[in-house]
């Protein structure tokens, strides 16, 4: 295959796929928040008799923004944090911190962050914390579920809840009947983007979509929900196979979903693509209007240069800009 033809199937010049960056800390994040009650159940065999669902979860982005600041992430740090206020049955109040390291992070201060951000909300908001720490990186990922310092005569052991993407087989998963453990499932599949033919990445897409929609519990907007998410996160370029899989959701609910899982995508992606527009023409129009503003200052001091004795620095004062702005001007006069 020559290099065009390489590029043209969607490979960059090495042959490798040119898999685009699909934000997946984002998508996590969103469909981790939809679902957090199964997650909990997931994570906890105790779940519903131990946390009260039916009084609400409330999610504290802003508090976390205040215990992990932008400051304290590297530039290609991709996170999917959540903080999360539940409660108890027997009515106290719990508040979970859900640290989700992305695809392959190995950061070996993993530990000592989670351990440092748990400390900081106990000391900000004086509440204990329950952490979580989700791995969604290959086998060669480097994990923990415990933080340990121990000095001469002084030690510290912090043990956190701690849970990667393949401590499960897939057929343990599959028979799970918890739609978090098909978004665990969709995680692992993700990895294998261009690893394996897309076809097999398509036919391990509908098996997750059609044991989702085997379990009869979750309503059609869970479902539509979630399968935009499963299209996006195992990410397909082929139209054609696309399209298979969108008519295969149609048959297999039955033709409850009556609108197309690409069609609610596409219309996304339109909303989107309208919305990146409007941003990109107020661009444009406030690029225009500072280029006017430009025009018209140097227009100023052109004339205040031709027409008067003043100084650089009278000028810069006169028309409110810099000496350098000035000096700029009279040297493009020079020129001509």
């Amino acid at each position: 295959m020559s290099k065009d033809s390489k590029q043209s199937a969607g490979c960059d010049s090495a042959g490798k796929p040119n898999i685009p960056h699909r934000k997946n800390d984002e998508l996590l994040k969103g469909i981790f928040k939809e679902n957090f009650p199964d997650f909990l159940r997931f994570m906890y065999a105790e779940a519903d008799q131990l946390f009260d669902f039916p009084k609400g979860i409330a999610f504290l982005d802003k508090e976390l923004l205040k215990i992990i600041p932008d400051r304290d992430r590297k530039s290609n740090t991709r996170i999917a944090d959540l903080l999360v206020k539940v409660y108890l049955l027997d009515g106290a109040e719990r508040w979970l911190l859900v640290h989700t390291e992305i695809e392959g992070g190995s950061d070996p201060n993993f530990s000592f962050r989670i351990f440092q951000y748990n400390y900081r909300i106990l000391d900000r908001y004086q509440v204990a914390v329950e952490t979580i720490a989700i791995f969604t990186g290959d086998d060669k990922q480097v994990r923990s579920g415990k933080y340990v310092y121990d000095g001469i005569k002084t030690s510290h052991h912090f043990n956190y809840l701690s849970y990667h993407i393949l401590d499960h087989e897939e057929g343990e998963l599959l028979a799970m009947d918890n739609i978090f453990a098909y978004i665990v499932l969709a995680c692992r599949k993700a990895l294998l983007e261009g690893k394996v033919p897309e076809e097999e990445l398509a036919a391990d897409r509908s098996t997750i979509a059609r044991a989702l929609i085997d379990t009869q519990k979750y309503d059609k907007d869970r479902i539509i929900s979630f399968l935009i998410f499963l299209k996006n996160f195992i990410f397909i370029r082929d139209n054609e196979i696309n399209s298979i899989f969108d008519t295969y959701i149609y048959e297999v609910t039955g033709g409850t979903i009556d609108m197309g899982v690409l069609e609610i995508v596409k219309r996304q992606e339109r909303e989107y693509g309208l919305a990146k527009g409007r941003i990109e023409e107020r661009a444009r129009a406030e690029a225009e209007r500072k280029a006017e503003r430009i025009a018209k200052e140097r227009s100023f001091i052109r004339n205040l240069i031709s027409q008067t004795d003043f100084s650089d620095q009278q000028i810069a004062s006169i028309a409110e800009t810099t000496v350098a702005i000035v000096e700029d001007v009279r040297a493009e006069i020079a020129k001509k």
